[in-house]
């Protein structure tokens, strides 16, 4: 089914986009939310009206939270954990250990929505994008490490490294979990313009 967006939809589209999907996506989502509507004749001729709006607001959008992706954009967070011998955690790291994490640090409010990740439920290092705006997308480092030792062991004794690495190493950006909260952070704002994707369905533009 083709659908022309409304809002900017995250993993799908931009505001002003013709999109084809699967009729149940549109129907039982994006239809009755509100992020987009039928793709008639009719409704292209307000395709580039949507689009010029949808490109003001963004651009706000992007200035007001500019100063938030500076704040999180390469920062570390360090979690101890319960593991086993293989590495497998006694449970997981979630979204919402991420936000929680975010929250205490930094002062910065976010959606489950907002944090692109699946559980993490092994030791190590781990990438994780966070989503402020379809144009910011600051990305985190978070190193889950086994209770009683040092961040970072479990990558070393993987690749058999035979130098002991020395204490202390790490610096203060590395391990901002223990930092105090940066003075420039804000609460991000409900950015309920940009909802994320169903990933089952790819994106196809007309």
């Amino acid at each position: 089914m083709r659908v022309l967006l409304i809002k900017d939809v995250y993993k799908l589209g931009r505001a002003g986009e013709v999109k084809k999907v699967a009729a149940g996506y549109a129907r039982n989502y994006l239809l009755p939310q509100g992020f987009a509507i039928p793709a008639t004749s009719g409704a292209m001729s307000q395709a580039d009206r949507i689009k010029e709006k949808a490109t003001e607001r963004r651009a706000a959008l992007n200035e007001e939270l500019s100063s938030v992706e500076e704040v999180l954009d390469g920062k570390t967070l360090t979690f101890p954990v319960k593991a086993g011998e293989t590495g497998r955690l006694y449970g997981s790291v979630s979204n919402e250990d991420i936000i929680d994490a975010i929250q205490a640090n930094f002062d910065i409010e976010l959606e489950k929505r907002q944090v692109e990740m699946e559980p993490i439920r092994e030791l190590g290092t781990h990438k994780v994008p966070i989503h402020l705006t379809m144009d910011l997308l600051p990305e985190i480092t978070v190193i889950v490490h086994r209770e009683g030792e040092p961040p970072g062991e479990e990558e070393e004794e993987e690749q058999e490294k035979p130098e002991q690495v020395e204490e202390g190493t790490a610096s203060q950006e590395e391990v901002v979990i223990e930092a105090e909260p940066s003075e420039e952070s804000k609460a991000v704002e409900d950015i309920s313009e940009e909802p994320e994707a169903d990933e089952k369905n790819e994106e196809e533009t007309e």
